[in-house]
C-alpha cells in the first residue's frame, strides 16, 4: 500500500507539470501589424505601415490608426493595410469598424495564414460562412425509436 500512495503521488506531479507546461504553450499569440508583402505595393504604403507598427508597439493606438489609414489609402487593395488598421480600431475599442475591415483583410488575402489563423479575426467567424438551415420534413407522424412502428 505505501509502494502504491508513493506511485500515485509521483504520477499526480507528473500529470501536473504536464498541464502547467502544456497551459502555457497555449498561450495566445499577441496581435501584431503585418508588413505589406503584396507585389505593387508603393513605397509610401511601406513607409506609413512602418509609423503605423512604431505607434502601434508604443500603444499609441489613435496615431497607429491614422498612420494605418494612409497605407489602407495607399494600398487600398492590400489585405495587410485593411489587418493592420482594423487592429488599431479594435485596440480603439471600435469593434464594428474593425470587423469590417478584419473581414475585408481576409477577403482580399484568401492564402494569408497569418490573416486567416489570427485570433484577432477569430470573433468574427469564417465570413465563407453562411447560416445554413437545416431542411426538416414536416409531418403528422411522431418519431419513433429505431424506426419501428407504433
Amino acid at each position: 500500500m505505501n509502494g502504491r500512495t508513493q506511485w500515485l503521488m509521483v504520477l499526480s506531479a507528473v500529470l501536473m507539470i504536464v498541464i502547467q507546461v502544456g497551459g502555457c504553450s497555449s498561450k495566445r499569440k499577441p496581435l501584431v501589424p503585418l508588413t505589406l508583402t503584396d507585389a505593387g505595393i508603393s513605397r509610401e504604403a511601406i513607409v506609413w505601415t512602418e509609423q503605423g507598427t512604431k505607434a502601434y508597439q508604443e500603444k499609441q493606438f489613435g496615431e497607429a490608426k491614422k498612420y494605418f489609414a494612409e497605407a489602407m489609402a495607399a494600398a487600398p487593395g492590400s489585405g495587410q493595410a485593411h489587418y493592420n488598421y482594423a487592429l488599431a480600431l479594435n485596440a480603439l475599442g471600435e469593434a464594428a469598424a474593425a470587423r469590417h475591415h478584419f473581414l475585408e483583410a481576409a477577403n482580399l488575402a484568401p492564402g494569408d495564414k497569418v490573416i486567416w489563423d489570427s485570433p484577432a479575426l477569430a470573433p468574427y467567424g469564417d465570413p465563407d460562412t453562411r447560416k445554413q438551415t437545416k431542411d426538416r420534413p414536416y409531418g403528422t407522424e411522431r418519431p419513433t425509436f429505431g424506426g419501428m412502428s407504433r
